[in-house]
């Protein structure tokens, strides 16, 4: 076995400016706007009809029946996670060439010596119907670490995402330290979905990202964010993939017998550059999804 192995160099074009990446640096965050085309927007909205309904083959979730409309499977769905496991079309889009062109100018800015290397490990199909929850305060890395502090998310906008439909709301600059903050139950399921809150922080810095429909916003792992409950009438609906530095080990979902020292996680898309950790080979994905829950989907599952 040649431990030197590195996958085929993915060359990806250079989108942002020197000055975008000094402002995602400093900041943690860096908006695009435009990024997408309106039928690449089209097909990702069509692809999340196809996954509410359970048009793809999987193992944990079963289709609807024909005559429930496309309006009523997606009135059951807060967030679906890993959906490029299943997804031909959600997989497309985590190596969309413009967007791993951004990240791997952006993923790892941080570190001297960089090149420009990333690889995916999450997808995240968020639907958002009118009333349902957003998710309180926290950093992405508290649940997927990574050696490098290199987590950066990448999130597609599938609809305007405004203050009054739960919009992203992050504290620009409070990934500079690197610290992860403690979390703790927030009791207010009915503002945020079950997922703890991250607390001990000033969050009166806190600034509200309303994009149109086609904007990507790239955040840190460690950038403390939030999103809030959706108070209007339509849809807030976005794509978020999360990335990392391919030269970063991926101690996520530990298996018996490994040792967070020197674990890493397999079941990874390399998107930009190459991945010198190519000689261990590529885990195949389940074939299943996940569904997070929020007081919505269960109000919704009393009255039935």
């Amino acid at each position: 076995m040649n431990l030197m192995q590195r996958s085929e160099y993915i060359e990806t074009p250079k989108i942002v400016s020197d000055d975008q990446v000094k402002f995602y640096v400093e900041n943690g965050y860096l908006v695009v706007p435009d990024l997408m085309a309106e039928n690449e927007i089209e097909e990702l909205r069509q692809d999340t009809i196809t996954l509410a309904h359970g048009g793809y083959p999987c193992e944990n979730r079963e289709s609807f029946p024909e005559d429930v409309s496309d309006d009523e499977a997606l009135q059951n769905i807060l967030c679906i996670h890993q959906p490029h496991y299943i997804s031909p079309v959600i997989e497309k889009y985590v190596k969309h060439s413009k967007i791993c062109g951004i990240l791997s100018q952006l993923t790892a800015a941080h570190l001297p010596y960089w090149d420009g290397s990333v690889k995916c490990m999450q997808s995240m199909l968020f639907v958002k119907p009118a009333n349902f929850q957003g998710q309180a305060w926290h950093q992405d890395e508290i649940y997927i670490p990574t050696r490098d502090r290199s987590l950066i998310g990448a999130w597609i906008a599938l609809d305007d995402a405004t203050i009054e439909n739960g919009c992203l709301w992050v504290i620009p600059g409070s990934h500079r330290s690197g610290y992860l903050y403690p979390q703790r139950a927030h009791n207010n399921p009915d503002e945020f979905d079950f997922a703890e809150e991250s607390y001990g922080f000033d969050e009166s810095g806190e600034v509200p990202v309303e994009v149109s429909t086609g904007t990507l916003v790239f955040f840190n792992g460690y950038l403390l964010h939030r999103s809030r409950k959706n108070r209007s009438q339509v849809y807030r609906r976005v794509l978020v993939n999360h990335y990392c530095n391919t030269w970063s080990l991926l101690p996520w979902r530990l298996k018996e017998g490994e040792r967070p020292a020197s674990a890493d996680y397999r079941c990874v898309i390399p998107v930009a550059g190459t991945d010198p950790y190519a000689w261990k080979g590529y885990e195949p994905p389940p074939r299943s999804v996940g569904l997070r829950t929020c007081k919505a989907i269960s109000d919704k599952a009393a009255e039935a």
